[in-house]
């Protein structure tokens, strides 16, 4: 089978970074863990190396370590660290972008639906990263993930919402680390199909792509395949056939939400991959099938928007929080459905 094209991934933190897992011997003498990988790991500098260290993506045992530690016989270390570069080059286009933040370091732009965050097999213009390397100079790319200039994450083309480019080397690495240590607050807004039998919860469940089909993911809650995944869930508004809902997430998987959803009994609204473009819930009339294909045809996508990001500057430290209000094609299903639930 093909591969899914990279625009259909949901954002997926851990991709920024080529990883390294040492697990120390037991007869290894004590050693500052900055010269010891530098010797370990191939074609690193020690300046890369206390890079890692300081942006927190160095862990012993789990957790984060100074420059300074010295390993211990059985230290389990794990190594996140840019990745080596690549030739790609993007073609500046003159896409108007709706920008809702921008300073300096970093700017939020506001996605619309169907525009791919970056060039990949299949869509090579029209992207956000063409409309940026138009709008913007000398973006700067994380090693590794070159033809993504600015970019720290990414969200699937069909998902509308929030997104933080970096305009800065220095701002970065320390964004992506972020994403990586999950300290960023990203809150969801999703249409889906059914009434939850609870008012929220949490879904932990690993997520990795299905064995009958690689575009899509499945869960795995026994952990046996994929990743690690947490989705926080809540009810913001029942109408009856759909629930209209809010999600949280802890970690940014391929799909995470989507796969998710769809696990937990409520697959997104018109989300086709996934199950959602067909009737799973209300009655079987001619006039409510009718009702349902023209909200399909008004929203032509998964209902789903990325409506809020919270994170700490990468330079001044601040905390910064941004919205994104419904884009007009879920806003109009909404009202529609909300006007239905109220005359049925």
């Amino acid at each position: 089978m093909s591969q899914q094209p990279e625009e259909e991934f949901e954002e997926d933190e851990l991709e920024l970074f080529e990883r390294h897992r040492i697990l120390v011997d037991k007869g290894q003498s004590l050693v500052r863990i900055d010269k010891f990988l530098t010797e370990k790991i191939a074609h690193v500098t020690r300046n890369k190396v206390q890079q890692a260290i300081e942006n927190e993506t160095v862990l012993v045992n789990g957790k984060p370590v100074k420059a300074n530690y010295k390993i211990k016989p059985l230290d389990d270390i794990q190594v996140f660290m840019d990745k080596p570069r690549r030739d790609t080059e993007v073609i500046p286009e003159d896409i108007p972008l709706d920008i809702v933040y921008e300073d300096k370091y970093l700017l939020l732009v506001n996605k619309p639906p169907g525009m791919v965050v970056h060039p990949a097999h299949g869509n090579w213009n029209g992207t956000l990263a063409n409309a940026l390397v138009h709008h913007f100079q000398h973006l700067p790319e994380m090693k590794g993930n070159e033809g993504r200039p600015g970019l720290v994450h990414r969200i699937d083309k069909d998902t509308s919402g929030l997104l933080v480019i970096a305009k800065s080397e220095e701002a970065m690495t320390p964004l992506a680390a972020q994403f990586f240590h999950h300290t960023i607050d990203r809150t969801y807004v999703a249409l889906v199909w059914g009434e939850p039998a609870e008012d929220s919860g949490t879904i932990t469940g690993h997520v990795g792509r299905s064995a009958k089909d690689r575009k899509v993911m499945d869960v795995f809650p026994d952990g046996s395949q994929g990743k690690h995944a947490v989705t926080h869930w809540k009810v913001i508004k029942r109408l009856r056939y759909v629930s209209l809902i809010q999600c949280n997430l802890e970690t940014g998987r391929t799909h995470q939400i989507r796969a998710h959803m769809k696990f937990l009994g409520h697959p997104l609204f018109n989300d086709a991959m996934y199950g959602g473009d067909k009737i799973r819930k209300g009655t079987q009339f001619a006039k409510y099938k009718t009702f349902v294909q023209n909200c399909f045809e008004l929203m032509p996508r998964q209902a789903l928007h990325a409506m809020s990001l919270g994170f700490v500057h990468p330079v001044t430290k601040e905390k910064l929080y941004f919205e994104a209000p419904l884009p007009e094609d879920f806003s109009s299903v909404l009202k529609k459905w909300e006007s239905y639930v109220q005359s049925d």
